[in-house]
Parts: structure tokens; sequence; C-alpha cells
């Protein structure tokens, strides 16, 4: 990332399971844009995913533009270059990729490139799975390694990294 260039916030928010980051980063795209734009990574697979994601739009409420997409994330970032946008979450993201046998380091790649050329604040919500004990099958050690080098370069390109626990933001990076 240029030092010269001026760059709109890029907000990495991690956190484990049921953390709080979700809400945590709406309430703080709330306050930067009346009509933020909300790029869910989610597939409704079933009906336990169906309610969290029915409760998930509840809470935001009808002011967000909601685009749905599991796996072309980096395309609709360019469709919105220009907005304040929350990305939730990356992970899911991932998991789409992987299981999709998508390239998953080259869009990771391209998604840290896409960020440089954000001209809104965008917030990224990722879990940190780096923080449990190492999984006993072949896919999901593949899954931890994935996230853990993906929230490493985006939190590399991030101009401000949040971990949430308990609902408690930690400020890890700032500006």
């Amino acid at each position: 990332m240029s030092k010269n260039r001026a760059l709109p916030a890029i907000t990495l928010v991690l956190g484990g399971a049921r953390s709080g980051k979700s809400l945590y980063a709406e309430r703080c795209i709330k306050n930067i844009s009346r009509q933020p734009v909300y790029i869910a990574t989610a597939e409704p697979g079933d009906p336990e995913m169906i309610e969290r994601i029915k409760l998930h739009r509840e809470r935001r409420g009808s002011n967000w533009e909601t685009v749905e997409e599991s796996t072309d994330l980096v395309g609709v970032l360019k469709v919105h270059r220009k907005s304040a946008i929350l990305v939730d979450c990356l992970t899911l993201w991932l998991t789409n990729l992987i299981l999709a046998d998508h390239d998953v380091e080259g869009s990771v790649s391209k998604l840290a490139l896409e960020l440089r050329q954000a001209e809104g604040s965008v917030f990224l919500v990722s879990n940190e799975v780096g923080s449990g004990i190492m999984p006993e099958n072949a896919l999901a050690r593949k899954f931890c390694d994935a996230a853990g080098q993906m929230n490493q370069l985006i939190a590399s390109e991030a101009t401000s990294v949040v971990l949430v626990t308990a609902g408690i933001p930690q400020l890890l990076k700032a500006p």
C-alpha cells in the first residue's frame, strides 16, 4: 500500500464465532454512511443458516443495500467501489471458494489488490480461527491455514484491525 496516496479506511474486524464482530462492524459503518452496502457471502444452505440471515437482515434495517455473493467478492467490490461497504464474512467466502475448488490464494490476492482501489470505507468481518486446536481432518486444516493466511494479508492492507471478544472491541492496528 502506497504511503503517499490518501486511502479510505479499510477495517478488518476479527473475532470468534458469535463474538459480536458483525454487530460491531454494522454500528461502525452506520456512523459513516446512511446507505451502506452489505455484501453477504453466506449461502442459505440449511434452516439454521436461513434463520441467521433473516435475523441479520432485520437487525440492519431497510437502509442497507444488500448484495448476496458467495464467490465473486472482488467483482462486487469493483461495482460498489465508491460506497461504504461491509463484507460479512470473509471466512464464509473462503469456505465457498474451497468447496467450489477455486484458486484460493489467487482469489485472496485479488481481494487485497481490489481493497487498494476502494474509494469508500470498507469493513471486512472475518473469524479468527487460529486460537483453537488444530483440526484432525485435512479439509479443516486446509481451511485453518487458508483463513490464517487470508487474515494476515488483509490485515496488512487494512488501515485498522479490531478484535472483538464477548462484544468488546480491542484495537490491534490503528491508522
